[in-house]
């Protein structure tokens, strides 16, 4: 016997398989299937798990492709919502399975692939068009200067410029919650420039000209119609209305 952690009275056996009991809640899981080597049509199929409010829901997924159908495709990694693999449009929203709990979408919730890009597999999605447009801005420190004899310092209030865009994961949740890109593939998409305004605005990079160049493009920043999708979206909290923004000021306005 064991004392309840709350109360500090002693649970009898039977006590402690109703605490348990209370402790966890059913969950029904809708997802959207689709494998082209089953049928050319995706489906809907529903599993019911019992988890605790506090799991994750990709704890509940895990659920269902370890005990009820091993043929469920998603991606996952880390499972703390760093490598931002596990997007996926949940109750309509984008987000991270592993940053949302049971507790919060209980007794139901509807799960399919993010939208805008080729599903492969139910939740799994072609990344490939995704990471395209991120190239195309350049994502990388361009300097000509030659190799430094020292690292390139900076100052904070430099740092601070481009601190909020340092945080993308680059998991396409900004970029598949943007009617634009729904609708032109062509798009460079909100994560691709949030990756650019992270080096346009670096006080050691020298190549935001190019960048700010490629963004004025028919398919760059002037796409954009400020839904603010994006930045409801990411599960970092960036700013990513905000720095499409800056970086539309800086191509008509500052250094383009």
């Amino acid at each position: 016997m064991a004392p309840d952690p709350t109360t500090g009275r002693v649970l009898r056996d039977s006590d402690e398989g109703s605490v348990a009991a209370a402790a966890t809640v059913s969950l029904t899981l809708r997802i959207r299937r689709y494998n082209p080597e089953v049928a050319d049509d995706p489906w809907w199929d529903e599993f019911t798990v019992t988890m605790e409010p506090t799991d994750r829901l990709l704890d509940a997924l895990h659920e269902v492709k370890w005990h009820q159908d091993g043929t469920l495709g998603l991606r996952r990694s880390c499972a703390h919502g760093i490598c931002g693999s596990d997007a996926m449009l949940i109750n309509g929203r984008n987000a991270l399975a592993c940053k949302v709990l049971v507790q919060d979408v209980a007794p139901k919730a509807t799960i399919e692939p993010i939208r805008g890009l080729p599903v492969l597999k139910d939740l799994i999605v072609d990344m490939e068009p995704f990471f395209a447009g991120y190239r195309s801005v350049l994502p990388f420190l361009i300097n000509d200067d030659g190799d430094p004899e020292r690292e390139r310092s900076q100052s904070p209030e430099d740092r601070h410029r481009y601190d909020d865009t340092t945080k993308c994961i680059l998991c396409a949740a900004c970029t598949t919650s943007c009617p634009i890109f729904w609708g032109d593939g062509e798009y460079v998409g909100p994560a691709a420039i949030v990756n650019a305004h992270r080096f346009i605005f670096d006080s050691r990079d020298q190549g935001a000209r190019d960048r700010l160049k490629i963004l004025s493009e028919k398919t760059g920043v002037f796409r954009c119609r400020t839904t603010f999708n994006c930045t409801d979206a990411c599960p970092r909290g960036i700013e990513v209305t905000k720095a499409i923004q800056e970086v539309k000021r800086a191509i008509l306005f500052d250094r383009f």
